[in-house]
């Protein structure tokens, strides 16, 4: 699919430094479990957002205690109207209970429902791996830098959101005349 628009295209822009976040506004909410990991990818996350147009003052910073806390905070931020994104970033490590499934499949299933029941974009940046060793290379800014990932989609999203509603708007204003 590359070439016509695709993913691929979206992402070889965010990559190059050519996706401007200018003008969007941005939530992260952040888990406090796993903090090490989580701060760093928050801190990776707004990095990438002001590096690509986004204003310091455009993003708000909020903390969870963990991930099954993550859908409720990011419903009522979405829900709020301040934020044109939200990002969520968490970890969860499988363990020797069952406690994992539970956790880590509930967060992203809330995450998604609320951003479809929103209308926000919300991003997921929850970590899910079997080792702690799993989670800190994803985590870290000089390996997969996930925080990154999650802000270019942030920002690609954001974008999107925009763009959609100028179309819709642009459809409406075509009917009525």
């Amino acid at each position: 699919m590359s070439g016509d628009g695709s993913y691929s295209d979206a992402l070889s822009e965010a990559l190059a430094g050519t996706a401007d976040g200018a003008g969007l506004r941005v939530a992260v909410v952040t888990t406090r479990f796993h903090g090490d990991l989580t701060g760093r990818m928050t801190a990776a996350a707004v990095e990438t957002l002001v590096a690509h147009g986004v204003d310091e003052d455009d993003v708000s910073l909020l903390r969870v205690p963990g991930a099954w806390e993550l859908p409720w905070a990011v419903g009522r931020v979405a829900a709020s109207g301040g934020a044109d994104v939200v990002i969520a970033i968490g970890c969860v490590i499988r363990g020797d209970t069952p406690h994992f499934d539970y956790v880590a499949g509930e967060a992203a299933r809330g995450l998604m429902d609320v951003s479809l029941a929103e209308d926000v974009p919300v991003i997921l940046g929850l970590l899910t791996t079997e080792t702690r060793a799993q989670a800190e290379e994803r985590a870290d800014p000089a390996r997969q830098n996930k925080g990154r990932e999650v802000a270019l989609a942030a920002i690609e999203m954001g974008r999107f959101g925009r763009a959609a509603a100028d179309h819709a708007g642009a459809d409406t204003e075509g009917a009525e005349s």
